[in-house]
C-alpha cells in the first residue's frame, strides 16, 4: 500500500472517529471550545475547513476574530469572547481568540504593553472559569518556519484574487520572526496545555489536527463526571457584616424630601459627565424579599436620562440560559462605555439562592466566589466602576411588608407562596448572605450594607453612596 494510500485510509478513519464523538459530545451534553492560533499564512482557515467536514454543521459555529470593532472597544475585552461560548453539547470553533490580544496587540501597541501580565492572568481565569463548568477547551497552535511563512507570503501577494489574505502584520511578523516566537513560546509556556501542530505541511497538519481532537475527545468523555452534592450552609449568627447594621436608622419626611431632590440634581450633572468621560457603571442590588430594592432603583432611575442606562431584573434563568455559565448571561447585559447598567438581582444568586434550594452543586458553589471576583476585577480593570448594595431588614419588618402587600390589592402581584417559604429559612439565608459578602467584598470593589426598615432612609444612603463614588472617580 503506498503512503498515499496509507494516508487517506488514516484520514478518512479519523473523520468517522470524530463525527461519532460529536454524537457522544451532544449526548452527554458537553460543551467544547476550540482555539486555533498561529503564524499568519499557518493555514488557519483551510485546516478548519478541513476539520470540520465530517461534523454535523448544526451542532457547531466557526467564529474569524477580527481587530475589535469600535462597538466592542467599549466593553471589557473578554466580553466578546463569553458572549459566544456554545451551550451544552455545542462546539464552538474559534479562527484566532483572546489570545490575539497578547499575541499580536500588545506588541503591536494597539493596546498598553504594560498589562500583559494582568491580560495573561485574566485569560487564565476565564480559561478555568471554562473548564471548571465542564467545557472542554482545546487549544492548537498552527507552526511554521520563517522562510515556508515568506514563501506563503510571496505566493500570495503574487496573485490579485489572494493577496487580500496578507496583511501588513502578517509581513512584520516575519521579519521579526525571532521576536515574536519568543513572545509566543513564553505566552504558550503560561496559558495552560496547547497541541503544537507543525503546519509547514497542510496535509500532515490536517491529520495532526484530527488526532489530537480525537485524543482530546476521549480524554474528556473517559473522566469520570462529578457526582452533583448539595451545598450545606452551616448556620451561624451574622458577624462581619450584618450584626453591626442600625436598623433603627430613619428621616422624617421633611429631610427626606430635601436630601432626595439634592442626590437627584447630583446624579443627573455626573450622568452626563460619566457619559463623557465614556466610563461604564454597573450598579448590583441585592437583599432580602421586600426589601426595598424596586424603590430605591425607582429614586435612582428617576434622575438620569433613560436613554444612557438600562435596568435588568434577574429571573429564573431559561432553558437556554441554563446550558451555559451561569454568568454568562449577565455578561450580555454588561454596560459599554458611558452606559449605566443596573441589576435588580443579579450573579449573587449562585451564591445566596441557589446553595439553599440546591440547585447548584458544593462544587459550583465553593469555586463561584472567586469566580465572580475575577468577573468583577476585569471589569474593573477595563475602566468600569462597580457599586454593589446589600438591603437588610429585620425579619418582623419583613412581615409586616408582606401583610402590607397582600391586603393591598395594588401590591399583592409581589407577593407569592415561596416568599413565605423563604421566611421559614430566615437562618440559613442569613448564614448564607454573610459568607457572601465576607467573601465577594474586596477592596476593589466592597459591598455597601443599607439599612433598610426605613425605606427613606435606605433610599437616600444608597444615592448619597452613589454620589460619592462617581464624585471621587470623575
Amino acid at each position: 500500500m503506498t503512503k498515499n494510500k496509507e494516508f487517506k485510509r488514516e484520514l478518512e478513519a479519523c473523520q468517522e472517529r470524530l463525527s461519532e464523538l460529536q454524537r457522544e459530545l451532544r449526548s452527554e451534553e458537553i460543551p467544547v471550545v476550540i482555539v486555533v492560533e498561529g503564524w499568519g499564512t499557518s493555514g488557519k482557515g483551510q485546516l478548519i475547513n478541513n476539520f470540520i467536514l465530517p461534523l454535523d454543521p448544526r451542532g457547531f459555529c466557526v467564529y474569524t476574530i477580527k481587530d475589535e470593532s469600535e462597538e466592542e472597544r467599549r466593553y471589557p475585552f473578554l466580553r466578546r469572547f463569553v458572549t459566544k461560548m456554545p451551550e451544552k453539547g455545542r462546539i464552538a470553533i474559534f479562527d484566532r481568540s483572546w489570545y490575539r490580544r497578547v499575541l499580536n496587540d500588545h506588541i503591536d501597541k494597539k493596546v498598553s504593553r504594560e498589562g500583559f501580565d494582568d491580560d495573561i492572568s485574566e485569560i487564565n481565569s476565564f480559561e478555568k472559569l471554562l473548564t471548571d463548568d465542564g467545557t472542554l477547551l482545546i487549544k492548537i497552535f498552527l507552526d511554521i518556519s520563517k522562510e515556508e511563512q515568506a514563501k506563503r507570503i510571496k505566493s500570495l501577494l503574487s496573485k490579485n484574487e489572494t493577496k487580500w489574505r496578507v496583511s501588513q502584520d502578517d509581513i512584520k511578523h516575519n521579519k521579526q520572526y525571532s521576536k515574536y516566537s519568543e513572545l509566543s513560546s513564553r505566552i504558550i509556556s503560561k496559558t495552560g496545555r496547547w497541541n503544537i501542530i507543525d503546519a509547514n505541511n497542510l496535509a500532515a497538519a490536517t491529520l495532526d489536527i484530527f488526532k489530537a481532537l480525537i485524543f482530546e475527545i476521549e480524554l474528556c468523555l473517559k473522566t469520570d463526571k462529578k457526582v452533583f452534592m448539595r451545598p450545606e450552609i452551616q448556620k451561624k449568627p451574622a458577624t462581619k457584616f450584618l450584626a453591626g447594621v442600625d436598623l433603627s436608622l430613619d428621616l422624617d419626611k421633611k429631610t427626606y424630601n430635601e436630601k432626595l431632590e439634592h442626590y437627584q440634581d447630583k446624579l443627573e450633572r455626573l450622568h452626563n459627565i460619566l457619559y463623557l468621560n465614556k466610563i461604564p457603571l454597573t450598579i448590583v442590588f441585592e437583599g432580602w424579599d421586600a426589601a426595598g430594592k424596586g424603590g430605591a432603583i425607582k429614586r435612582l432611575t428617576t434622575a438620569l436620562d433613560p436613554r444612557g442606562y438600562q435596568v435588568f431584573s434577574t429571573p429564573a434563568p431559561t432553558p437556554n440560559e441554563k446550558a451555559h455559565h451561569y454568568l454568562w448571561r449577565f455578561w450580555n447585559n454588561i454596560p459599554k462605555t458611558g452606559h449605566i447598567a443596573i441589576f435588580d438581582r443579579s450573579w449573587y444568586g449562585r451564591v445566596m439562592v441557589e446553595p439553599v434550594e440546591g440547585f447548584c452543586s458544593q462544587e459550583e458553589y465553593d469555586r463561584a466566589f472567586l469566580e465572580i471576583n475575577n468577573m468583577e476585577s476585569h471589569i474593573k480593570n477595563a475602566g468600569g466602576i462597580i457599586l454593589k448594595f446589600f438591603i437588610h431588614i429585620s425579619k418582623e419588618e419583613q412581615l409586616v411588608r408582606f401583610n402590607d402587600r397582600k391586603e393591598n390589592p395594588k401590591k399583592s402581584w409581589k407577593l407569592t407562596d415561596e416568599d413565605f417559604r423563604n421566611r421559614d429559612k430566615w437562618d440559613i439565608y442569613l448564614s448564607a448572605i454573610e459568607k457572601m459578602l465576607e467573601k465577594t467584598s474586596t477592596r476593589a470593589v466592597p459591598w455597601h450594607v443599607i439599612s433598610g426598615d426605613s425605606k427613606r432612609q435606605a433610599r437616600i444612603e444608597i444615592l448619597k453612596i452613589i454620589t460619592e463614588k462617581l464624585e471621587k472617580e470623575l
